[in-house]
């Protein structure tokens, strides 16, 4: 396509393509944006070498003058996004791109990569954090991630989801995700007996002593080994993590050892295919958990492995003009939104709570009034009328002319911002079965805007 609109005469056009959304995995009522810094990264370091231009040139069908274009492009597009950590939903311009068609179209492909994949476990992740009522979750899903940088980036999105931290020490070197570590089957089976291997693990790490107690039998030796050495080491963080069984019913018995040994300050640590449902069980069964660990099913989003985001043409400007553009289909879903667009957040002033989302044109004014009027997504008839709000622009800019104008924040500061907004949904919205719809509606401009593109469209086909 690039080589397309190069051999068109088209490259240096001007082009708007929108990053959006569908449904929201698990039929949950939102998903948490994540990726941007390393589409960042990527954008700020986009150029092709000798080396690629001269495979270009052996594969073939490539125009020499689209060659030497690339060879010499500095990427000089406007960029517009939702900041990381941002609750999100369907169609929702989340990032925008602007500039020349060439390079807008060509960001494409990795642009969804990179989103899509941290979106979905940051999504993921916060589902089961808050399934965990409060308890700590850490991210221990690194053997079961598909390959390096799905591990390594998951746990960055399952740490701005809310997860404590992360088994993946390469995330910690590179992304700042503090990363934890306790022993495996192998450690207590490498020593003569469970109290051995145990022994010398507390002597090695008397600060993070995280006992594995389910190699052989929790109840029966593996709680009452950890029981005997830590009344004789003493340990100041001590620990058990309890890997397969009956969590609930070993939970609440190694609880009642661990109390009437004299060691209330122990902490209880489970794993073992953990999700949301399977948290969510136990807790309400009364399981004594202080933390999880939870792998294969945060890191592969085993439930709904596919996030469904887009990116689409939206508009094509000439002459400093905007000529908007729609894509029409018999799956009304599939139908986008025209335009170079604006989203606000309309938070209600005495609550703090989100109470809509609205799409504008980007040349309007934000949303005001004391009798704003905003429609249901799923009953186009329902509406709201809003009077106490007040509108903030989700979107800030990320590039300007092809450079980064945007302040990275720290990734505590993503994750910390993740937790705020979440907090601002309505509880209807944050539970897992049947969430409450919210509203995303468009500005009357620019649904009137969308309905002149199709009316058009139809008119056109059936002349």
């Amino acid at each position: 396509m690039a080589n397309g609109y190069f051999v068109s005469g088209m490259s240096e056009g001007i082009a708007y393509f929108d990053y959006f959304f569908r449904r929201v995995p698990d039929d949950g009522g939102f998903a948490i944006m994540a990726g941007l810094e390393q589409l960042i990264d990527y954008l700020e370091g986009l150029s092709f070498d000798e080396g690629d231009i001269d495979f270009l040139r052996r594969k073939g069908g490539f125009d020499e003058g689209f060659l030497k274009y690339l060879s010499e492009m500095k990427f000089s597009c406007d960029v517009w996004s939702v900041p990381e950590g941002t609750p999100i939903f369907p169609y929702e311009p989340v990032i925008t791109v602007r500039g020349p068609m060439i390079q807008a179209q060509f960001i494409e492909t990795m642009l969804l990569l990179l989103i899509n994949h941290q979106s979905l476990i940051a999504t993921k992740a916060n589902r089961i954090v808050r399934a965990a009522q409060g308890r700590a979750v850490m991210e221990f899903g690194t053997r079961r991630a598909h390959g390096g940088d799905a591990a390594v980036f998951g746990a960055r999105s399952a740490y701005i989801g809310g997860c404590v931290g992360t088994a993946c020490v390469e995330s910690e070197r590179l992304a700042g995700v503090e990363s934890y570590g306790t022993m495996a089957h192998s450690w207590v089976q490498m020593f003569p007996t469970e109290y051995d291997a145990f022994k010398a693990y507390a002597g090695i790490y008397p600060d993070n002593c995280t006992l594995l107690v389910d190699t052989y039998n929790v109840l029966k030796s593996g709680i009452p080994n950890a029981i005997r050495v830590f009344k004789e080491l003493g340990p100041p963080a001590m620990a058990v993590r309890i890997d397969s069984g009956d969590i609930t019913y070993l939970t609440k018995n190694a609880r009642a050892m661990l109390d009437e040994a004299g060691l209330p300050d122990c902490k209880i640590v489970v794993s073992n295919s953990l999700d949301e449902w399977i948290i969510r069980g136990v807790v309400q069964q009364g399981a004594e958990i202080d933390s999880f660990g939870v792998g294969e099913r945060l890191i592969c989003a085993r439930s709904e492995p596919v996030f469904g985001g887009v990116y689409k043409l939206a508009g094509v400007e000439s002459g400093g003009k905007i000529s908007p553009k729609i894509k029409i289909s018999e799956n009304v879903e599939k139908i986008t939104n025209p335009g170079f667009k604006s989203l606000y957040r309309l938070y209600d002033k005495d609550t703090r709570r989100a109470i809509a989302d609205v799409i504008t044109l980007d040349s309007e004014p934000a949303p005001s009034g004391d009798d704003y009027v905003i429609f249901d997504p799923s009953f186009t008839w329902k509406r709201k009328r809003l009077s106490n709000f007040v509108a903030v622009n989700l979107r800030e800019q990320i590039f300007k002319d092809g450079k980064c104008v945007y302040e990275r924040p720290a990734i505590d500061s993503i994750r910390d911002y993740c937790a705020e907004q979440v907090a601002t949904l309505w509880d209807e919205t944050l539970r897992f079965e049947n969430p409450q719809s919210y509203y995303v509606d468009l500005s009357d401009e620019l649904w009137r805007l969308r309905t002149s593109l199709i009316e058009s469209y139809q008119r056109d086909i059936l002349e």
